[in-house]
């Protein structure tokens, strides 16, 4: 029997799923196309389609998740898809920071202005560097499953119940010290490109203020609406980093209400910062605003279809 807070959080575990399902999926959908039309893709484009798939899974492991939480059958699947579950939440979790952090990186680097040498040398070499972010965030996911790889193997060992039970709370401390701090890399990357991005637009703001006699002016609005948006995502991160790195701890040592709804606090970036690039992006908002109105005209076409009075000619219906 489920009872009442185990019922709300599968209610909000699925809603946060398919927002954000759609949200990634459309994202993904329309890079992809525009990929195939041209025959070609922008590198900004290609850290979308990533990021998104990267979601996408993520969503996918964090719901198969809450659905084992919820219905609490934790205790009923074997140790295999344990093992599988936990190596795709690591997978997924990785990639996807470290997708935001190479798009971090390189909206820094496209849209920041900074008269320091080795700023300027990065900028030159936006897409090495990008690249560069990428390779050593790959580097860093193969240690965190050879770590993984090796934990399970020393608990796999243990037979006595008493000795594993205090042998898997140590190692599990152990480990997740370990695996906390190469986490700590594309966050560090990540918070440090966003603020140097908003003080670089608030810099600009200030300039362009100056030299302006309207504050209304569409280039100040413009960076006005950016610096919103940085602070949205540095919110954003900062909740999934803390939610994530909660979550790994109390899954282990709390009980399972409270990491249930630490767990809900997880879908907030691939589902919350998705839509942002939506809205922050001028072709995905103007393609989303296309499928908004094609579907408001589906919805009003079909409402005065069904109103029509029995016995209408069928031509009168088209």
């Amino acid at each position: 029997m489920l009872t009442g807070l185990d019922a709300i959080f599968l209610i909000l575990s699925i809603a946060e799923f398919i927002i954000g399902m759609l949200a990634n999926v459309f994202i993904g959908l329309v890079n992809c196309s525009e990929w195939i039309r041209n025959q070609n893709i922008f590198l900004a484009d290609f850290i979308f389609i990533c990021l998104a798939t990267s979601r996408i899974m993520q969503l996918v492991v964090v719901v198969c998740n809450s659905l084992i939480m919820g219905l609490s059958i934790s205790q009923d699947y074997p140790y295999k898809v344990a093992k599988s579950i936990t190596l795709l939440w690591r997978i997924t979790n990785h990639l996807n920071n470290s997708f935001a952090t190479c798009l971090s990186i390189f909206y820094l680097l496209k849209i920041a202005h900074f008269s320091h040498r080795l700023f300027l040398w990065l900028k030159w070499r936006t897409n090495k560097v990008v690249l560069a972010v990428l390779v050593f965030s790959l580097l860093f996911l193969t240690f965190d499953l050879l770590l993984l790889e090796s934990f399970n193997n020393l608990l796999s060992n243990v037979s006595n119940l008493t000795l594993y039970i205090q042998e898997s709370k140590a190692l599990y401390v152990e480990t997740m010290t370990l695996l906390s701090l190469t986490c700590l890399v594309p966050m560090a990357l990540s918070l440090a490109s966003a603020l140097l991005l908003f003080l670089s637009l608030v810099r600009h703001i200030r300039n362009l203020q100056l030299h302006c006699m309207d504050s209304r002016d569409s280039s100040t609005e413009a960076h006005k609406r950016a610096i919103k948006m940085v602070l949205s995502f540095l919110f954003l991160f900062v909740v999934h980093i803390l939610a994530t790195q909660v979550a790994n701890w109390i899954l282990m040592f709390v009980n399972h209400t409270s990491a249930k709804f630490t767990l809900l606090a997880v879908y907030v970036f691939p589902s919350g910062h998705s839509f942002l690039l939506i809205l922050g992006n001028n072709k995905l908002r103007q393609t989303a605003l296309k499928v908004l109105w094609h579907f408001e005209s589906f919805l009003k076409r079909k409402k005065s279809v069904t109103v029509l009075p029995i016995g209408f000619p069928e031509s009168f219906q088209r």
